[in-house]
Protein backbone atom coordinates (compact mmCIF):
# COMPACT_ATOMS: atom_id res chain seq x y z
CA UNK A 1 0.00 0.00 0.00
CA UNK A 2 1.38 3.40 -0.94
CA UNK A 3 1.97 5.67 2.06
CA UNK A 4 1.60 8.91 0.07
CA UNK A 5 1.07 11.42 2.92
CA UNK A 6 2.78 11.58 6.31
CA UNK A 7 1.02 13.50 9.11
CA UNK A 8 3.18 14.40 12.10
CA UNK A 9 1.13 14.64 15.29
CA UNK A 10 1.98 17.28 17.90
CA UNK A 11 -0.89 16.29 20.20
CA UNK A 12 -3.73 18.22 18.57
CA UNK A 13 -7.30 17.12 19.21
CA UNK A 14 -7.85 17.61 15.47
CA UNK A 15 -5.04 15.37 14.13
CA UNK A 16 -7.40 12.52 13.29
CA UNK A 17 -9.62 14.97 11.44
CA UNK A 18 -6.71 15.95 9.19
CA UNK A 19 -6.28 12.29 8.27
CA UNK A 20 -10.00 11.86 7.65
CA UNK A 21 -10.11 14.87 5.30
CA UNK A 22 -7.08 13.60 3.40
CA UNK A 23 -8.68 10.15 3.07
CA UNK A 24 -11.86 11.78 1.73
CA UNK A 25 -9.72 12.92 -1.21
CA UNK A 26 -8.95 9.22 -1.92
CA UNK A 27 -5.40 9.78 -0.71
CA UNK A 28 -3.82 7.36 1.74
CA UNK A 29 -2.12 8.91 4.78
CA UNK A 30 -0.60 7.83 8.08
CA UNK A 31 -0.17 9.58 11.42
CA UNK A 32 3.12 9.39 13.32
CA UNK A 33 4.21 11.19 16.52
CA UNK A 34 6.43 14.16 15.69
CA UNK A 35 9.33 12.52 17.54
CA UNK A 36 9.06 9.18 15.67
CA UNK A 37 9.46 10.20 12.05
CA UNK A 38 9.82 7.10 9.83
CA UNK A 39 13.44 6.49 8.88
CA UNK A 40 12.50 5.74 5.27
CA UNK A 41 10.52 8.57 3.66
CA UNK A 42 10.92 7.36 0.08
CA UNK A 43 7.28 6.35 -0.30
CA UNK A 44 5.83 9.62 1.02
CA UNK A 45 4.81 12.31 -1.46
CA UNK A 46 3.96 15.05 1.07
CA UNK A 47 4.04 15.89 4.79
CA UNK A 48 1.54 17.72 7.02
CA UNK A 49 2.38 19.12 10.47
CA UNK A 50 -0.57 19.12 12.88
CA UNK A 51 -1.62 21.67 15.48
CA UNK A 52 -0.79 21.28 19.16
CA UNK A 53 -1.93 22.33 22.64
CA UNK A 54 1.64 23.58 23.23
CA UNK A 55 3.09 27.01 22.53
CA UNK A 56 6.23 27.17 20.39
CA UNK A 57 7.59 29.61 22.97
CA UNK A 58 7.33 27.09 25.83
CA UNK A 59 10.38 25.23 27.15
CA UNK A 60 8.65 21.87 26.62
CA UNK A 61 7.42 22.68 23.10
CA UNK A 62 7.68 19.76 20.64
CA UNK A 63 10.71 20.09 18.36
CA UNK A 64 10.49 17.86 15.27
CA UNK A 65 13.50 16.85 13.19
CA UNK A 66 12.54 18.17 9.75
CA UNK A 67 16.00 17.79 8.21
CA UNK A 68 14.85 15.01 5.87
CA UNK A 69 11.57 16.77 5.05
CA UNK A 70 11.94 20.52 4.71
CA UNK A 71 12.92 21.52 1.19
CA UNK A 72 12.88 17.87 0.09
CA UNK A 73 9.15 17.06 0.26
CA UNK A 74 6.07 19.28 -0.13
CA UNK A 75 5.23 20.44 3.40
CA UNK A 76 2.00 21.90 4.83
CA UNK A 77 2.22 23.28 8.37
CA UNK A 78 -1.08 23.76 10.25
CA UNK A 79 -1.46 26.12 13.26
CA UNK A 80 1.33 25.00 15.65
CA UNK A 81 3.27 23.77 12.62
CA UNK A 82 2.96 27.19 10.97
CA UNK A 83 4.11 28.92 14.14
CA UNK A 84 6.97 26.46 14.58
CA UNK A 85 8.30 27.15 11.08
CA UNK A 86 8.09 30.90 11.68
CA UNK A 87 9.56 30.90 15.21
CA UNK A 88 12.64 28.82 14.35
CA UNK A 89 13.26 30.17 10.84
CA UNK A 90 13.79 33.88 11.30
CA UNK A 91 10.23 34.91 12.12
CA UNK A 92 8.55 35.90 15.37
CA UNK A 93 5.70 34.31 17.33
CA UNK A 94 4.19 36.24 20.23
CA UNK A 95 1.12 36.04 22.46
CA UNK A 96 -1.96 37.34 20.68
CA UNK A 97 -3.70 40.39 22.14
CA UNK A 98 -6.90 38.36 22.11
CA UNK A 99 -7.24 34.59 22.02
CA UNK A 100 -7.87 33.77 18.38
CA UNK A 101 -10.47 31.05 18.66
CA UNK A 102 -13.52 30.33 16.51
CA UNK A 103 -14.82 31.60 13.18
CA UNK A 104 -12.99 34.25 11.15
CA UNK A 105 -13.10 35.39 7.53
CA UNK A 106 -10.30 35.89 5.04
CA UNK A 107 -9.92 39.62 4.40
CA UNK A 108 -7.00 39.16 1.99
CA UNK A 109 -6.28 36.32 -0.47
CA UNK A 110 -3.19 36.60 -2.71
CA UNK A 111 -3.92 36.25 -6.44
CA UNK A 112 -2.44 33.59 -8.71
CA UNK A 113 -1.54 31.11 -5.96
CA UNK A 114 -2.51 27.50 -6.67
CA UNK A 115 -2.62 26.89 -2.90
CA UNK A 116 -5.68 29.14 -2.68
CA UNK A 117 -7.36 28.28 -5.99
CA UNK A 118 -11.18 28.57 -5.67
CA UNK A 119 -10.86 30.08 -2.16
CA UNK A 120 -12.86 33.31 -2.21
CA UNK A 121 -12.30 36.53 -0.35
CA UNK A 122 -14.31 36.48 2.91
CA UNK A 123 -14.20 32.66 3.06
CA UNK A 124 -14.84 31.43 6.61
CA UNK A 125 -11.97 29.73 8.49
CA UNK A 126 -11.60 28.30 12.01
CA UNK A 127 -8.91 29.61 14.36
CA UNK A 128 -7.72 27.91 17.56
CA UNK A 129 -4.59 29.47 19.07
CA UNK A 130 -3.44 31.96 21.70
CA UNK A 131 -0.13 32.81 19.97
CA UNK A 132 0.14 34.50 16.60
CA UNK A 133 2.83 34.99 13.96
CA UNK A 134 3.98 38.63 14.24
CA UNK A 135 6.77 38.26 11.68
CA UNK A 136 7.01 35.69 8.92
CA UNK A 137 10.04 33.42 8.55
CA UNK A 138 12.92 34.20 6.21
CA UNK A 139 11.70 34.18 2.59
CA UNK A 140 8.09 34.02 3.77
CA UNK A 141 5.41 35.24 1.33
CA UNK A 142 2.03 36.21 2.81
CA UNK A 143 -0.88 34.40 1.12
CA UNK A 144 -3.91 35.27 3.28
CA UNK A 145 -5.03 37.40 6.21
CA UNK A 146 -8.07 37.85 8.44
CA UNK A 147 -9.11 41.03 10.26
CA UNK A 148 -7.18 39.99 13.39
CA UNK A 149 -4.51 37.65 11.93
CA UNK A 150 -2.26 39.32 9.40
CA UNK A 151 -0.22 36.21 8.56
CA UNK A 152 -3.03 33.67 8.34
CA UNK A 153 -1.31 31.79 5.50
CA UNK A 154 2.12 31.96 3.91
CA UNK A 155 4.59 30.03 1.77
CA UNK A 156 8.38 29.98 1.85
CA UNK A 157 10.11 31.11 -1.33
CA UNK A 158 12.45 28.48 -2.82
CA UNK A 159 10.64 25.57 -1.08
CA UNK A 160 7.37 23.73 -1.59
CA UNK A 161 6.47 24.73 1.96
CA UNK A 162 3.09 26.21 2.92
CA UNK A 163 1.69 27.20 6.31
CA UNK A 164 -1.69 28.25 7.70
CA UNK A 165 -2.68 29.44 11.18
CA UNK A 166 -6.26 28.16 10.81
CA UNK A 167 -7.55 24.58 10.71
CA UNK A 168 -8.55 23.33 7.23
CA UNK A 169 -9.64 19.95 8.65
CA UNK A 170 -12.69 21.20 10.60
CA UNK A 171 -16.05 21.75 8.90
CA UNK A 172 -16.14 25.37 10.08
CA UNK A 173 -13.37 26.15 7.58
CA UNK A 174 -15.66 26.21 4.57
CA UNK A 175 -12.96 25.82 1.91
CA UNK A 176 -10.71 23.61 4.03
CA UNK A 177 -11.11 20.54 1.85
CA UNK A 178 -10.36 22.66 -1.23
CA UNK A 179 -7.15 23.97 0.35
CA UNK A 180 -6.02 20.44 1.22
CA UNK A 181 -6.83 19.31 -2.33
CA UNK A 182 -4.93 22.27 -3.79
CA UNK A 183 -1.85 21.40 -1.74
CA UNK A 184 -1.93 17.62 -2.11
CA UNK A 185 -3.18 17.20 -5.67
CA UNK A 186 -2.20 20.38 -7.55
CA UNK A 187 1.06 21.20 -5.78
CA UNK A 188 2.38 17.89 -4.35
CA UNK A 189 0.79 15.81 -7.15
CA UNK A 190 -0.18 13.00 -4.79
CA UNK A 191 -2.15 10.24 -6.59
CA UNK A 192 -5.83 9.85 -5.60
CA UNK A 193 -5.86 6.08 -5.70
CA UNK A 194 -7.02 5.10 -2.21
CA UNK A 195 -10.50 3.65 -2.86
CA UNK A 196 -12.45 0.83 -1.19
CA UNK A 197 -11.93 -1.40 -4.23
CA UNK A 198 -8.19 -0.73 -4.24
CA UNK A 199 -8.00 -1.39 -0.48
CA UNK A 200 -9.79 -4.74 -0.80
CA UNK A 201 -7.51 -5.83 -3.64
CA UNK A 202 -4.35 -4.77 -1.78
CA UNK A 203 -5.26 -6.15 1.65
CA UNK A 204 -6.51 -9.51 0.36
CA UNK A 205 -3.23 -9.91 -1.52
CA UNK A 206 -1.25 -8.99 1.61
CA UNK A 207 -3.27 -11.42 3.75
CA UNK A 208 -2.73 -14.28 1.32
CA UNK A 209 1.01 -13.65 1.32
CA UNK A 210 1.25 -13.24 5.10
CA UNK A 211 -1.01 -16.10 6.20
CA UNK A 212 -0.32 -18.69 3.46
CA UNK A 213 -2.03 -21.91 4.66
CA UNK A 214 -2.04 -20.99 8.35
CA UNK A 215 -5.19 -21.22 10.45
CA UNK A 216 -6.65 -18.00 11.89
CA UNK A 217 -9.14 -17.57 14.74
CA UNK A 218 -11.34 -14.46 15.01
CA UNK A 219 -13.69 -13.35 17.76
CA UNK A 220 -16.84 -12.03 16.12
CA UNK A 221 -18.98 -9.48 17.95
CA UNK A 222 -21.78 -9.01 15.45
CA UNK A 223 -20.58 -5.46 14.85
CA UNK A 224 -19.32 -3.78 11.69
CA UNK A 225 -15.56 -4.00 12.34
CA UNK A 226 -15.25 -7.70 13.18
CA UNK A 227 -17.69 -8.63 10.40
CA UNK A 228 -15.78 -6.74 7.69
CA UNK A 229 -12.51 -8.17 9.01
CA UNK A 230 -14.01 -11.68 8.82
CA UNK A 231 -15.23 -11.25 5.23
CA UNK A 232 -11.81 -9.93 4.12
CA UNK A 233 -10.02 -12.85 5.78
CA UNK A 234 -12.53 -15.32 4.34
CA UNK A 235 -11.83 -13.88 0.90
CA UNK A 236 -8.10 -14.42 1.47
CA UNK A 237 -7.91 -17.79 3.26
CA UNK A 238 -11.42 -19.34 3.08
CA UNK A 239 -11.98 -22.29 5.44
CA UNK A 240 -8.73 -21.65 7.31
CA UNK A 241 -10.61 -18.86 9.11
CA UNK A 242 -12.39 -19.97 12.29
CA UNK A 243 -14.85 -17.45 13.76
CA UNK A 244 -16.05 -17.62 17.35
CA UNK A 245 -19.06 -15.62 18.53
CA UNK A 246 -19.33 -15.56 22.33
CA UNK A 247 -22.58 -14.77 24.10
CA UNK A 248 -21.54 -13.02 27.32
CA UNK A 249 -25.12 -12.82 28.55
CA UNK A 250 -25.04 -9.06 28.10
CA UNK A 251 -26.06 -8.79 24.46
CA UNK A 252 -29.28 -7.21 23.25
CA UNK A 253 -32.50 -9.21 23.30
CA UNK A 254 -32.26 -12.26 20.97
CA UNK A 255 -29.01 -10.87 19.52
CA UNK A 256 -27.00 -14.06 19.93
CA UNK A 257 -29.27 -16.13 17.68
CA UNK A 258 -30.07 -13.26 15.31
CA UNK A 259 -26.40 -12.60 14.62
CA UNK A 260 -25.65 -16.30 14.10
CA UNK A 261 -28.53 -16.48 11.61
CA UNK A 262 -27.19 -13.42 9.82
CA UNK A 263 -23.74 -14.96 9.45
CA UNK A 264 -25.13 -18.21 8.03
CA UNK A 265 -25.82 -16.57 4.70
CA UNK A 266 -22.35 -15.03 4.46
CA UNK A 267 -20.36 -18.21 3.98
CA UNK A 268 -18.38 -17.74 7.19
CA UNK A 269 -17.21 -20.61 9.39
CA UNK A 270 -18.80 -19.47 12.67
CA UNK A 271 -19.20 -21.22 16.01
CA UNK A 272 -21.54 -19.75 18.61
CA UNK A 273 -20.58 -20.20 22.28
CA UNK A 274 -23.27 -19.46 24.87
CA UNK A 275 -21.31 -18.53 28.00
CA UNK A 276 -23.80 -16.09 29.53
CA UNK A 277 -24.01 -17.79 32.93
CA UNK A 278 -20.22 -17.91 33.24
CA UNK A 279 -19.95 -14.15 32.71
CA UNK A 280 -22.84 -13.28 35.02
CA UNK A 281 -21.40 -15.45 37.80
CA UNK A 282 -18.11 -13.55 37.62
CA UNK A 283 -19.90 -10.19 37.65
CA UNK A 284 -21.95 -10.93 40.75
CA UNK A 285 -21.65 -8.13 43.30
CA UNK A 286 -19.30 -5.96 41.21
CA UNK A 287 -20.40 -2.32 40.99
CA UNK A 288 -17.27 -0.46 39.84
CA UNK A 289 -17.40 0.11 36.04
CA UNK A 290 -13.69 -0.52 35.51
CA UNK A 291 -13.83 -3.76 37.50
CA UNK A 292 -16.80 -4.85 35.39
CA UNK A 293 -14.82 -4.26 32.20
CA UNK A 294 -11.83 -6.16 33.54
CA UNK A 295 -13.97 -9.10 34.70
CA UNK A 296 -15.67 -9.32 31.31
CA UNK A 297 -12.34 -9.06 29.49
CA UNK A 298 -10.81 -11.78 31.67
CA UNK A 299 -13.69 -14.20 31.21
CA UNK A 300 -13.86 -13.52 27.46
CA UNK A 301 -10.18 -14.43 27.12
CA UNK A 302 -10.75 -17.61 29.15
CA UNK A 303 -13.74 -18.65 27.02
CA UNK A 304 -12.04 -17.68 23.79
CA UNK A 305 -8.87 -19.55 24.80
CA UNK A 306 -10.89 -22.69 25.60
CA UNK A 307 -12.46 -22.61 22.13
CA UNK A 308 -9.26 -21.67 20.29
CA UNK A 309 -7.47 -24.69 21.78
CA UNK A 310 -10.07 -26.94 20.15
CA UNK A 311 -8.76 -25.83 16.75
CA UNK A 312 -5.62 -27.74 15.84
CA UNK A 313 -2.51 -25.81 14.81
CA UNK A 314 -4.08 -22.35 14.89
CA UNK A 315 -1.31 -19.74 14.55
CA UNK A 316 -3.01 -16.35 14.21
CA UNK A 317 -5.53 -14.26 16.10
CA UNK A 318 -7.47 -11.81 13.91
CA UNK A 319 -8.82 -8.62 15.46
CA UNK A 320 -11.12 -5.87 14.20
CA UNK A 321 -8.76 -3.10 15.37
CA UNK A 322 -9.33 0.14 13.45
CA UNK A 323 -7.09 3.16 12.96
CA UNK A 324 -8.32 5.37 15.85
CA UNK A 325 -7.31 2.57 18.28
CA UNK A 326 -3.84 2.46 16.72
CA UNK A 327 -3.46 6.25 16.84
CA UNK A 328 -4.50 6.37 20.50
CA UNK A 329 -1.79 3.83 21.31
CA UNK A 330 1.06 5.81 19.72
CA UNK A 331 -0.02 9.44 20.18
CA UNK A 332 2.24 12.05 21.70
CA UNK A 333 1.42 13.72 25.00
CA UNK A 334 -1.63 15.90 24.51
CA UNK A 335 -5.41 15.79 23.96
CA UNK A 336 -5.09 13.21 21.18
CA UNK A 337 -3.43 10.76 23.57
CA UNK A 338 -6.41 9.20 25.33
CA UNK A 339 -6.14 5.42 25.68
CA UNK A 340 -9.28 3.50 26.60
CA UNK A 341 -8.89 0.63 28.99
CA UNK A 342 -10.98 -1.61 26.75
CA UNK A 343 -9.48 -0.97 23.31
CA UNK A 344 -8.12 -4.07 21.61
CA UNK A 345 -4.65 -2.91 20.57
CA UNK A 346 -2.04 -4.98 22.34
CA UNK A 347 -3.43 -8.44 21.69
CA UNK A 348 -3.64 -11.41 23.97
CA UNK A 349 -2.01 -12.34 27.25
CA UNK A 350 1.26 -14.26 27.12
CA UNK A 351 -0.34 -17.66 27.63
CA UNK A 352 -2.02 -17.42 24.22
CA UNK A 353 0.96 -17.69 21.89
CA UNK A 354 -0.72 -16.46 18.72
CA UNK A 355 0.49 -13.95 16.18
CA UNK A 356 -1.89 -11.07 15.52
CA UNK A 357 -3.38 -10.01 12.19
CA UNK A 358 -5.48 -6.82 11.93
CA UNK A 359 -6.86 -6.27 8.41
CA UNK A 360 -8.59 -2.97 9.30
CA UNK A 361 -5.89 -1.32 11.42
CA UNK A 362 -5.37 1.47 8.86
CA UNK A 363 -9.06 2.35 8.35
CA UNK A 364 -11.42 4.80 10.04
CA UNK A 365 -14.96 3.64 10.90
CA UNK A 366 -16.61 5.25 7.88
CA UNK A 367 -13.98 3.66 5.63
CA UNK A 368 -14.70 0.24 7.17
CA UNK A 369 -18.36 0.68 6.20
CA UNK A 370 -17.42 1.65 2.62
CA UNK A 371 -15.15 -1.39 2.33
CA UNK A 372 -17.98 -3.53 3.69
CA UNK A 373 -20.32 -2.18 1.01
CA UNK A 374 -17.72 -3.01 -1.65
CA UNK A 375 -17.62 -6.57 -0.28
CA UNK A 376 -21.40 -6.84 -0.65
CA UNK A 377 -22.19 -7.07 3.07
CA UNK A 378 -25.84 -6.46 3.97
CA UNK A 379 -26.44 -2.67 4.35
CA UNK A 380 -28.51 -3.34 7.49
CA UNK A 381 -25.51 -4.95 9.17
CA UNK A 382 -23.15 -2.18 8.00
CA UNK A 383 -25.55 0.44 9.33
CA UNK A 384 -25.73 -1.07 12.83
CA UNK A 385 -25.09 1.32 15.67
CA UNK A 386 -21.86 0.77 17.64
CA UNK A 387 -22.38 -1.42 20.69
CA UNK A 388 -19.90 -1.50 23.61
CA UNK A 389 -17.71 -4.57 24.04
CA UNK A 390 -18.79 -5.00 27.70
CA UNK A 391 -22.38 -4.95 26.43
CA UNK A 392 -25.25 -4.04 28.73
CA UNK A 393 -23.02 -4.33 31.82
CA UNK A 394 -21.98 -0.67 31.46
CA UNK A 395 -25.58 0.35 30.87
CA UNK A 396 -26.69 -1.25 34.13
CA UNK A 397 -25.39 1.11 36.78
CA UNK A 398 -24.35 -0.81 39.86
CA UNK A 399 -24.28 -4.57 40.35
CA UNK A 400 -25.44 -6.91 37.56
CA UNK A 401 -28.21 -9.48 38.02
CA UNK A 402 -30.12 -11.67 35.56
CA UNK A 403 -33.31 -9.77 36.37
CA UNK A 404 -31.68 -6.40 35.63
CA UNK A 405 -30.35 -7.76 32.33
CA UNK A 406 -33.84 -8.99 31.43
CA UNK A 407 -35.39 -5.60 32.21
CA UNK A 408 -32.81 -3.67 30.19
CA UNK A 409 -33.00 -6.06 27.23
CA UNK A 410 -36.76 -5.55 27.06
CA UNK A 411 -36.47 -1.76 27.34
CA UNK A 412 -33.67 -1.60 24.78
CA UNK A 413 -35.59 -3.76 22.31
CA UNK A 414 -38.63 -1.48 22.46
CA UNK A 415 -36.47 1.64 22.00
CA UNK A 416 -34.37 0.32 19.08
CA UNK A 417 -37.33 -1.24 17.28
CA UNK A 418 -39.24 2.00 17.75
CA UNK A 419 -36.42 3.99 16.13
CA UNK A 420 -36.49 1.63 13.15
CA UNK A 421 -40.28 1.62 12.83
CA UNK A 422 -40.45 5.41 12.87
CA UNK A 423 -37.61 5.88 10.37
CA UNK A 424 -35.29 7.41 12.99
CA UNK A 425 -32.65 4.68 13.32
CA UNK A 426 -30.40 5.95 10.52
CA UNK A 427 -30.56 9.51 11.89
CA UNK A 428 -28.87 8.26 15.05
CA UNK A 429 -25.19 7.26 15.38
CA UNK A 430 -25.74 5.28 18.58
CA UNK A 431 -28.72 4.60 20.81
CA UNK A 432 -29.47 2.55 23.88
CA UNK A 433 -31.12 2.42 27.27
CA UNK A 434 -29.56 2.72 30.72
CA UNK A 435 -30.93 1.07 33.87
CA UNK A 436 -30.44 3.48 36.78
CA UNK A 437 -29.68 2.31 40.33
CA UNK A 438 -32.71 4.11 41.76
CA UNK A 439 -36.37 3.31 42.26
CA UNK A 440 -39.14 5.85 41.98
CA UNK A 441 -42.70 6.04 43.21
CA UNK A 442 -45.42 5.50 40.62
CA UNK A 443 -49.09 4.65 40.31
CA UNK A 444 -50.46 1.86 38.11
CA UNK A 445 -54.20 1.41 38.27
CA UNK A 446 -55.09 1.89 41.90
CA UNK A 447 -51.77 0.55 43.15
CA UNK A 448 -48.70 2.43 44.29
CA UNK A 449 -45.46 1.16 42.72
CA UNK A 450 -41.81 1.55 43.64
CA UNK A 451 -39.86 0.43 40.57
CA UNK A 452 -36.88 1.10 38.32
CA UNK A 453 -36.02 4.20 36.30
CA UNK A 454 -34.55 3.87 32.80
CA UNK A 455 -32.82 6.56 30.73
CA UNK A 456 -32.91 6.58 26.95
CA UNK A 457 -29.85 7.85 25.08
CA UNK A 458 -29.50 8.73 21.37
CA UNK A 459 -26.56 10.66 19.91
CA UNK A 460 -25.36 11.84 16.53
CA UNK A 461 -21.66 11.72 15.71
CA UNK A 462 -19.19 10.79 12.97
CA UNK A 463 -16.60 8.90 14.98
CA UNK A 464 -17.65 8.97 18.65
CA UNK A 465 -14.93 11.47 19.60
CA UNK A 466 -17.61 14.12 20.04
CA UNK A 467 -21.37 13.64 20.03
CA UNK A 468 -24.58 15.65 20.33
CA UNK A 469 -27.86 14.35 21.69
CA UNK A 470 -30.51 13.79 19.05
CA UNK A 471 -33.67 15.89 19.15
CA UNK A 472 -36.10 12.98 18.88
CA UNK A 473 -39.73 14.04 18.36
CA UNK A 474 -41.71 14.46 21.56
CA UNK A 475 -44.52 12.30 20.14
CA UNK A 476 -42.04 9.47 19.57
CA UNK A 477 -40.58 9.75 23.08
CA UNK A 478 -44.08 9.79 24.57
CA UNK A 479 -45.07 6.65 22.66
CA UNK A 480 -41.88 4.76 23.57
CA UNK A 481 -42.14 5.80 27.22
CA UNK A 482 -45.72 4.54 27.45
CA UNK A 483 -44.82 1.28 25.71
CA UNK A 484 -41.87 0.62 28.04
CA UNK A 485 -43.84 1.32 31.22
CA UNK A 486 -46.82 -0.75 30.05
CA UNK A 487 -44.84 -3.75 28.75
CA UNK A 488 -41.71 -4.04 30.90
CA UNK A 489 -42.42 -5.31 34.37
CA UNK A 490 -40.24 -3.53 36.91
CA UNK A 491 -40.07 -0.09 35.24
CA UNK A 492 -42.34 2.84 36.09
CA UNK A 493 -40.37 5.88 34.89
CA UNK A 494 -38.52 6.82 31.66
CA UNK A 495 -36.19 9.82 31.19
CA UNK A 496 -34.27 11.07 28.12
CA UNK A 497 -30.58 12.01 28.33
CA UNK A 498 -29.89 15.41 26.68
CA UNK A 499 -26.16 15.61 27.47
CA UNK A 500 -23.54 16.08 24.75
CA UNK A 501 -19.98 14.74 24.57
CA UNK A 502 -18.06 16.56 25.93
CA UNK A 503 -18.66 17.13 28.81
CA UNK A 504 -20.62 13.88 29.19
CA UNK A 505 -19.62 10.60 27.53
CA UNK A 506 -21.85 8.52 25.26
CA UNK A 507 -22.04 5.62 27.70
CA UNK A 508 -22.84 6.22 31.36
CA UNK A 509 -20.03 3.97 32.64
Amino acid sequence: MQHNVLILDFGSQYTQLIARRVRELNIFCEIFPYNHVPSDLSSFKAVILSGSPFSVRADDAPHPDLSQIRGKLPLLAVCYGAQYLAHFSGGEVAPSNIREYGRANLSYVKDDEHFLDEVALNSQVWMSHSDTIKKMPTNGVRLASTKDVENAAYRIEGETTYAIQFHPEVYHTVDGKQILENFLVKIAQVPQNFTPNAFVEDIVGELKEKLQNDKVVLGLSGGVDSTVAAVLLNKAIGTNLYCIFVNNGLLRKNEFQNVLDQYKGMGLNVKGVDAGDRFLDQLEGIEDPELKRKAIGRVFIEVFDDEAHKIEDVKWLAQGTIYPDVIESISVKGPSATIKSHHNVGGLPDFMKLKIVEPLRMLFKDEVRRVGATLGIDPELLGRHPFPGPGLSIRILGAITKEKVRILQEVDAIFIEGLKTHGLYDRVWQAGAILLPVNSVGVMGDERTYEKVVALRAVESTDGMTADWVHLPYEFLMKISNEIINKVKGVNRVVYDISSKPPATIEWE
